[in-house]
């Protein structure tokens, strides 16, 4: 069935309104719409209008519904009212809600607000939030007010009403066990549970294991997981008002406290507590202790501004306000050489702590210190005392440990300063095992920058004269609390100035010299380089010689030629008795001893020098200097050394290294003079090369010509030959072309004809083999004909035979089924009925014909009836057989 398409304000005239369809019409006389259902054909008057349709109508299928705006007015029997109009009556602004029925229209005026919707089915565990909006008694006899909620439980369909909407869909919250669900109040109201009456705002925790649905005016804030507590863990909480918790106990705003696992294996927070933290447990071996701050007493109160010695072994939660000062500190294990200054914080009285320790100590002479132990000490604030080892120490609260002492081995060539801070006093200690005393500290010597420098490179004098400039940066800085040491050399001496007693004195090498708190290094600055300048050489020590040294000088000769000279001297100081502390001080008392003797030699060589000529000097400088400086003795001979009382150094010798002028002319002079003999030599060895030189090239040009020529010779001949060859070339050349040529054509005509012939072959072969192929294709083709003309007519010939057989046999059987009596009685019924049928009438049979046409006798009365009823749609089913079976 075709369903029609949907008009709005059709005109046309006719509608074919299918069943379950409607259209609303408007008379447009009255203004009034009625509903016209199908199926049928409905003829538009000229005063109607199709306003809607047609229309399938609503089917809501079972377990669904809808929702209708402005439903119809129907009375008690169920039947729509009209008013006096006609028009149909309408709750307006109003709903109704249709569920399952048979297939409806919608009324004129009816919309429909919500389509068919399926209903909803609440499952387990689950629940919808229904809000009323307007007052109504439900199915129960209950009455709702506009504003109420409840909750409509599943397993179960809801059918909605007009009154009612549904708010949300609230699933039950599964509570695991060690778990909780924190509720909040929406609104006043009794809890699901029945046990309290709740007003808006208030929270409430549930710890029933299972699935919770949560009332209309309840609403699920959190799920809470327990807190598993052990033995090396508990919880830190504290209360946001005052109620009792869970082990009756009242807690106070704002109170503090721990729950251990003496107390519950698992706790969840109730809404009034608040979870701090976890706190780990404290755990003390024997050797730690630890001191709390602000401890707290039995009753949990906390003890401000207090502090509490806890020792191991022990294992503890630290209560809420308490702290470790320090964390945990280990005991101070005290060995032999160890000890710990300790200072009072507070006043207290001090036991026999130490009594045990004494006895071990000094088991044979304990008796009096065990007596004096025994009797307690006062100890006052600021008080500072030391204790030594070997023992076991744990300060208490009253005490405060400043630092750990260790005995400071020393040997013969080691030492400290110790100075104590009482009296100020400054000493040095060396050689033994010292422990300072709580009254001692490590006193800091200090020296000038210069002298640590010295003392921080570290080489010997006289073995190491290299210069460590860039090495010095990377030597450690010395250890300002021990006894200064210097190695003196041997052959070296060293003065050392005592401030306190202000005395100097003087240590020859080898020796360690050790620097008490007083003394002072008596520092050199030599001069040095070349020519010598002041302050370039820095040193502790005084090497004794033999040594040397090396000065440049300027000095002028009686033509007033003035030469730079550069001489080398050996010295050496002559102490003759290095126990007299008068002579060892002669040694210090120059305090540049080179730059003072290098200015007395060069002024003696100055004024010796000038008193002679440029050439006497330059033939006898040697001993002119040498005389100069260490002069005659009583037999008019030079001298061998020089002496200056003042230090004792004694000048051994002297060496000339080198005497260049100043002056520039005197110096081109003399280069003048030795580049013109250099020169002179240097022509006459370039005269005798020249002269070599042409003699071996004349020799060379004559080799050169005979072999030009010889080689012109070999050329000729070798040209000779190569004339011959291209002649012999060539002809060999023009006879193998004319050879090849003719061989060439010859084998070209051979092939060819080889070739026609081999195509000719090749052609007849193929004409052979595609006239077979034809014949093969044509015989063949006329086979298959053959034989397909042959099996078409055996099957035509096999079908005609099964075609007449089956005739036959179903002639047969048809007639055998029939019977014979059967046939002979079909045979003369048509003629026996129309005689009684004539008969019956009182006619006689007549006809009429032409002589022309056969007459069938037997049809004569059928025809003569014909007006009364049809032959053919009145003969019977027997007649037709009859006449097929007629002869």
């Amino acid at each position: 069935m075709s369903v029609p398409q949907r008009r709005q304000g059709g005109e046309d005239s006719l509608y074919r309104i299918p069943p379950y369809y409607y259209i609303h019409v408007l008379d447009q006389n009255t203004n009034v719409t009625r509903l016209t259902i199908g199926p049928q054909t409905y003829i538009r008057q000229d005063n109607e209008r199709i306003v809607y349709g047609p229309e399938k109508m609503l089917v809501v299928p079972p377990r669904h519904y809808c929702v209708i705006e402005n439903p119809v007015v129907r009375n008690v029997d169920n039947e729509v009212v009209t008013d006096k109009a006609g028009q149909i009556k309408l709750y307006h602004a109003d709903q109704e809600i249709r569920l399952a029925q048979e297939p409806f229209p919608l009324y004129p005026g009816e919309v429909l607000k919500q389509p068919v919707t399926p209903l909803k089915i609440v499952p387990a565990n689950a629940a919808l939030r229904l809000r009323a909006i307007l007052d109504f008694e439900d199915d129960a006899g209950e009455k709702r007010i506009a504003g109420d909620e409840w909750l409509f439980e599943g397993p179960g369909t809801y059918i909605p009403r007009k009154e009612v909407v549904v708010e949300e869909t609230i699933r039950a919250t599964v509570i695991k066990p060690n778990q909780a669900i924190r509720l909040r109040a929406r609104k006043e109201c009794i809890d699901r549970e029945l046990t309290k009456q709740r007003v808006t705002g208030e929270e409430w925790v549930v710890k029933k294991t299972g699935a919770y649905l949560p009332g209309a005016y309840e609403e699920v804030v959190d799920v809470v997981n327990a807190y598993v507590l052990t033995e090396k863990k508990a919880l830190h909480m504290r209360a946001i008002r005052t109620y009792v918790d869970d082990f009756k106990i009242t807690r106070k705003n704002g109170e503090e406290w721990l729950i251990t696992m003496r107390d519950t294996e698992t706790h969840i927070p109730n809404v009034y507590e608040e979870v701090v933290g976890v706190v780990n447990i404290t755990t003390l071996n024997n050797r730690q202790y630890c001191v709390v701050l602000d401890p707290t007493d039995d009753d949990g109160k906390p003890q401000l501004g207090k502090r509490k010695l806890i020792k191991g072994e022990k294992t503890f939660f630290l209560m809420p306000g308490e702290s470790l000062e320090k964390g945990i500190q280990n005991v101070y294990i005290l060995g032999e050489d160890e000890g710990l200054i300790l200072r009072a914080t507070e006043s207290f009285r001090e036991g026999s702590d130490e009594v045990p320790q004494i006895k071990r100590r000094k088991r044979e002479e304990a008796v009096p210190e065990v007596a004096a132990a025994r009797q307690s000490l006062e100890r006052k604030p600021g008080d500072r005392w030391m204790i030594r080892g070997p023992k076991e120490y744990v300060p208490p609260v009253e005490v405060e440990v400043i630092m750990k002492r260790q005995a400071i081995p020393l040997d013969e060539n080691e030492g400290i300063y110790v100075r104590d801070v009482k009296t100020g006093k400054v000493r040095s200690i060396t050689g033994v095992t010292y422990m300072l005393s709580q009254d001692e500290e490590l006193w800091e010597k200090q020296l000038p920058p210069v002298v640590e420098n010295l003392l921080a490179q570290g080489k010997d004098p006289l073995a190491d004269r290299s210069d460590r400039s860039a090495r010095d940066s990377l030597q450690k800085s010395r250890d300002k609390t021990r006894v200064v040491t210097f190695r003196v050399p041997h052959n070296a001496a060293v003065q050392i100035y005592d401030y306190k007693e202000k005395k100097a004195r003087v240590i020859f090498g080898p020796e360690l010299v050790m620097l008490g708190p007083d003394e002072q290094f008596t520092q050199l600055s030599l001069s040095g380089g070349k020519p010598k300048k002041p302050n370039v050489i820095k040193s502790l020590c005084l090497l004794l010689g033999p040594d040397f040294c090396t000065d440049i000088i300027t000095v002028e000769t009686a033509d007033h030629a003035r030469l730079q000279l550069q001489l080398s001297y050996n010295w050496h100081f002559a102490i003759t008795d290095k126990a007299t502390p008068e002579e060892a001080a002669k040694l210090f008392s120059v305090p540049d001893f080179t730059g003072d003797a290098c200015k007395a030699i060069a002024s003696r060589v100055r004024g010796a020098v000038a008193q002679v000529q440029f050439d006497d000097f330059h033939k006898n400088s040697a001993k002119i200097i040498r005389s100069a400086l260490f002069g005659f003795d009583d037999h008019n001979k030079v001298r061998d050394k020089f002496h200056f009382p003042q230090n004792s150094l004694v000048i051994t010798s002297i060496d000339i290294q080198s005497v260049e002028p100043v002056d520039q002319r005197t110096r081109d002079s003399l280069m003048k003079s030795v580049q013109l003999a250099i020169e002179i030599t240097t022509n006459s060895q370039e005269a005798a090369a020249r002269h070599e030189a042409e003699r071996l090239e004349q020799e060379a040009k004559g080799r050169l010509e005979r072999q030009k020529i010889m080689d012109e010779a070999e050329a000729e001949k070798s040209r000779r030959e190569l004339l011959e060859l291209q002649a012999h070339s060539a002809a060999v050349e023009s006879t193998g072309q004319a050879k090849a040529e003719a061989q060439s054509r010859a084998e070209a005509n051979r092939i060819e004809g080889e070739a026609a012939v081999e195509q000719a072959k090749l052609k007849a072969q193929a004409m052979k083999i595609e006239a077979e192929s034809e014949l093969e294709r044509l015989t063949g083709a006329r086979e298959a004909e053959l034989k397909y003309v042959k099996e078409q007519n055996e099957l035509e010939l096999l079908k005609s035979s099964e075609s007449s057989s089956i005739e036959t046999r179903k002639f047969k059987d048809m007639v055998d089924a029939i019977g014979a009596g059967t046939l002979q009685a079909m045979a003369n019924a048509g003629p026996e009925m129309q005689v009684r049928l004539l008969s019956s009438l009182g006619l006689k049979t007549t006809l009429i014909t032409d002589g022309s046409s056969p007459v069938n006798l037997f049809n004569t009365a059928q025809g003569l009836i014909g007006g009364l009823v049809p032959a053919k749609s009145k003969r019977s089913k027997d007649d037709d057989d009859d006449d097929n079976f007629s002869v």
